[in-house]
């Protein structure tokens, strides 16, 4: 039986590799790929040696800011980012949580000055591993994985 790619390969863009599956849809969401003109194909649930299943997203003709990566590593740290340029992958970027998040997520005390004023959330990350993070006006400490995005 001939086997043949399903998708395309890139001649300008990024592929985000390594997304654990369950959290595809909420990188997809964050980095608003669904208004893009561009031509983006979704992998979910795919085979991998390193974790089991996983997802991944192709996206021409796009490259991400600094602030768009670390969106991505609330929600997806560790994932990868492949730059694509004339086919081939010009660089390997490790997405891994910042030391501080702006105005990412919510903070989830009702009184902070964030969720009355119109002002950008800061917090500052203390476990990276467990994802713990402080907020920088109320110093609450917050999990990520329990916090609303903005």
């Amino acid at each position: 039986m001939k086997k043949e790619l399903q998708v395309t390969a890139l001649e300008q863009g990024t592929v985000i590799d390594h997304i654990p599956t369950e959290k595809v849809f909420q990188v997809v969401s964050l980095l608003n790929l669904q208004a893009l003109p561009c031509k983006i194909a979704i992998g979910n649930n795919l085979d991998s040696k390193k974790m089991g299943k996983k997802g991944i997203i192709k996206i021409s003709d796009r490259f991400f800011t600094d602030e768009e990566i670390n969106r991505i590593s609330v929600v997806a740290p560790n994932v990868v980012l492949n730059i694509i340029k004339d086919y081939e992958v010009v660089e390997k970027k490790h997405v891994v949580l910042p030391d501080t998040l702006h105005d990412i997520v919510c903070c989830a005390n009702p009184k902070c000055i964030t969720n009355n004023e119109p002002m950008a959330s800061i917090f500052h990350v203390t476990d990276k591993e467990r994802g713990i993070v402080r907020c920088h006006y109320c110093e609450k400490e917050q999990c990520l994985s329990s916090m609303k995005l903005k």
